[in-house]
Order: C-alpha cells, then sequence, then structure tokens
C-alpha cells in the first residue's frame, strides 16, 4: 500500500496538507503516515526536567494527532498512522522516508504570508533531488472545496 506521509507541526498550513493527504489516500486506497518531530533543543535543562518535557510533548502531539485522525476516519474513511521523532526537523523526515519503503508521497502546506512557504518546504525542496519520492506541496490558501477538486 503507498502511503502519504505528512508532517504534523503547529504551523497553519498543515492543515491544508493533512485534508489533502487523506483525500488522496482515500481516492486511491492508500494510507496516511502523520510524522511528528520534536526537536533536540526543548530538552536542553536537567534530566528529570527534560524527561518531563518529553512526555509533554508526545502528550501534545498525540492530542493533535487524535483531532485529524478523527477526521480522516470519519470524513475519508482513513485510518491514519502516527510516527514520532526527535532531532532536527528536515534530517528526520529524509530518515522516515528512506526507513519505511511504503512511503509514496511527501505532502507539505505551503505557508501563505510574506515570509515565504514555510522552513520545511524551503529545505525540503532543496534536498528533493536526494529523496526516493516526489514531494507534493498543498498551497494554504485552497479551500475544502478546491482540495476535493484537485483529488
Amino acid at each position: 500500500m503507498r502511503k502519504f506521509l505528512v508532517v504534523l507541526d503547529d504551523s497553519r498550513e498543515c492543515l491544508n496538507a493533512m485534508r489533502f493527504a487523506a483525500m488522496r489516500a482515500a481516492r486511491t486506497g492508500g494510507g496516511v503516515e502523520i510524522l511528528s518531530v520534536i526537536p533536540p533543543d526543548e530538552f536542553n535543562h536537567w534530566i528529570g526536567v527534560g524527561e518531563v518535557m518529553r512526555e509533554e510533548a508526545r502528550e501534545r502531539i498525540h492530542a493533535h494527532f487524535e483531532v485529524f485522525a478523527k477526521w480522516m476516519r470519519d470524513r475519508q474513511g482513513v485510518d491514519p498512522e502516527l510516527v514520532i521523532r526527535e532531532g532536527e526537523p528536515v534530517p528526520e523526515i529524509m530518515a522516515q522516508v528512506k526507513e519505511d519503503p511504503e512511503i509514496g508521497v511527501l505532502v507539505l502546506g505551503a505557508g501563505i504570508d510574506k515570509k515565504g512557504p514555510g522552513p520545511l518546504v524551503t529545505q525540503l525542496s532543496r534536498n528533493s533531488g536526494d529523496l526516493p519520492i516526489p514531494i507534493t506541496i498543498v498551497p494554504g490558501h485552497l479551500t475544502k472545496e478546491q482540495l476535493e477538486a484537485i483529488t
């Protein structure tokens, strides 16, 4: 089964990437893998405090995942899986793609503000020649209706 890998983060554009991945998976008989990366700098405290912060980060990720997963199950009939990695986002995304042969497409959401498409889109576009799969970049301004029309 081909899976669409989508990154779960705190960005606004993440929502459209999630929608697109779920809609494409539903229409093509694929799956969705949701990846969240916890940056290492969040835990550069005392060991005990770092462990508590790591657990809190994982709980936040699970809570966000459940919101998206419920929508995907209820509206698209897709049951996504969650992967949590720790490290720098771009190398961890690249590693996940290379380690999971079922991933067929990386789906990223592009920001719509004046800062540009966002750091993940910018950095992963530069590294796209090293990826064994294509990247789909979903514009953040697309409506649900527009997403449905193109998926």
